[in-house]
């Protein structure tokens, strides 16, 4: 070993005390400027260098987070490919070195020049900050590209960066390093198809790590797959002896991964709860179904982007689900004087899939956190209170099928009924008291969206299977 390394344990006391932080209640935090301050103290950072200066501002962090989002720019910009139609593959690899790859088979960028810069519209691109095709220029209809800053920005924070786009039979390339072009467009070679295929590698000088994690994309692109049905998206990590591959297709859309959420819990319904409507523009879709737990799951999108923090579609969400049930209640006898069910009893053991599509999506910051648009907040509200009127009836007899398999028979925990009121139809006496219009007034569609949530494991014994036998009696379900 290096004798030169070895620090003797004065020499390390010697090193901790002057790292060490005094604590000085006296003490002035200098802040005072003593350099002039003019005109010439106002900086203009021009093109991509104001990326690169600031570059949490466009990305969030330079930690592993914002690593990982210069992967979702490029990949986001090829969803949008497939929003308009044209996309139908999305490939995304990670190369020794922590090389990224995405190709797609769009359209392609655009490779004429274009008239208000004299440049090649790919070289716009990614070069200039709100430069793109989604700002109502008849590109996109809708897109999570918004601020047209997303491919220059992996470009500014690249080591270097290689574009190839296919179109009109042949392959055209371009190549860039830290935001600067280093290779301008030219023709590669001759390729039937179309598409885009970009390499970049991160800058080791802008992000605190360049290592990728197969599993933060992964699911990622899996929550893509879902959201776009029947759109292919392929996975691979090439950085290990053997290759790591995922390719994912999803059929069902949505529907399938509120399923997905749900596989390690007990749904208390088969078939999960699908509504969705649009109104001008703007389209929404919503899947729901609810499990045996305590906690409630919610998701939500806006033009294929995750919101984690929510916004106007995740508020619509909760008022109406709200609503719903209490207004159930409420006609149903159930809820009774000023009792109401809150919110997040309504949404206990919930999962939830919100997905909304618009063409002028409004987010905060580049990051795209959380969505703005008011009017998305009633579409939502709308197509919620109409699918309730229009639950398959299907729907309820698998949940009835459900309750009676694991339910009936087998002794259950009482409830709190102040707080789960919603559960509550009644003594067993009150029940087996109902008319025939009562008891089909519980079994209905809308009837059904209460007694299939209403009854799980903890409503009490006797009250399921009164509950049971009027349905019997009446309805004939347990033929």
């Amino acid at each position: 070993m290096d004798e030169n390394i070895i620090k003797t344990e004065e020499e390390l006391r010697e090193e901790a005390k002057e790292n060490e932080v005094v604590l000085d209640e006296s003490a002035e935090i200098d802040t005072v400027v003593t350099e002039k301050y003019d005109a010439s103290a106002i900086q203009v950072l021009e093109g991509l260098e104001a990326v690169r200066k600031r570059p949490g501002m466009y990305i969030g962090s330079t930690g592993p987070k914002g690593l990982h989002h210069l992967v979702y720019e490029i990949v986001d910009n090829s969803i949008d490919e497939a929003l308009a139609g044209f996309c139908t593959h999305i490939e995304v690899e990670i190369l020794p070195d922590n090389i990224i790859t995405v190709r797609d088979n769009g359209r392609g960028i655009p490779v004429g020049i274009n008239e208000q810069q004299g440049l090649p519209a790919v070289t716009v691109v990614l070069t200039v900050l709100h430069a793109g095709g989604k700002f109502g220029g008849g590109g996109y209809k809708v897109s999570g590209g918004l601020h047209g800053v997303g491919a220059s920005v992996v470009n500014a924070l690249s080591e270097w960066l290689k574009v190839q786009v296919r179109n009109e039979g042949t392959v055209k390339q371009m190549a860039f390093a830290r935001g600067k072009t280093t290779e301008t467009m030219h023709v590669i070679g001759e390729e039937a198809g179309t598409g885009t295929t970009v390499w970049f590698k991160p800058d080791a000088d802008i992000f605190d790590e360049t290592v990728f994690d197969f599993d933060i994309l992964y699911e990622r692109l899996r929550e893509q797959a879902f959201l776009n049905a029947g759109i292919r998206i392929t996975l691979s990590d090439l950085r290990g002896e053997e290759p790591r591959v995922e390719s994912m297709c999803f059929e069902g859309g949505i529907r399938e991964f509120a399923t997905w959420c749900n596989r390690n819990k007990t749904a208390l319904h088969g078939d999960v709860i699908y509504m969705s409507g649009m109104k001008g523009d703007a389209s929404a879709e919503i899947a729901i179904q609810y499990n045996d737990g305590y906690n409630e799951f919610m998701l939500s999108f806006a033009n294929d982007v995750r919101t984690p923090e929510g916004g106007m579609h995740e508020t619509g969400f909760k008022t109406a689900l709200t609503r719903v049930l209490n207004n159930y209640g409420i006609k149903a006898g159930i809820i009774k004087g000023e009792d109401k069910v809150s919110g997040e009893d309504c949404r206990e053991g919930v999962t939830a899939i919100i997905s909304v599509k618009l063409t002028d999506a409004q987010f905060e910051g580049q990051t795209k956190a959380k969505l703005g648009n008011a009017y998305i907040r009633t579409l939502v509200d709308d197509i919620l209170l109409a699918g309730v009127d229009l639950l398959n009836l299907q729907d309820l007899v698998n949940g009835i099928d459900w309750i009676r398999d694991n339910v009936k028979g087998r002794a259950c925990i009482e409830l709190d009924i102040d707080r789960q009121s919603i559960t509550r139809f009644g003594t067993p006496k009150e029940i087996d008291a109902l008319t025939r219009e009562e008891v089909t007034k519980l079994g209905s569609p809308q009837g059904g969206l209460c007694f299939i949530y209403g009854l799980y494991p903890g409503t009490p014994k006797e009250n399921v299977e009164a509950v049971f036998d009027a349905m019997e009696r009446y309805m004939g379900f347990f033929d």
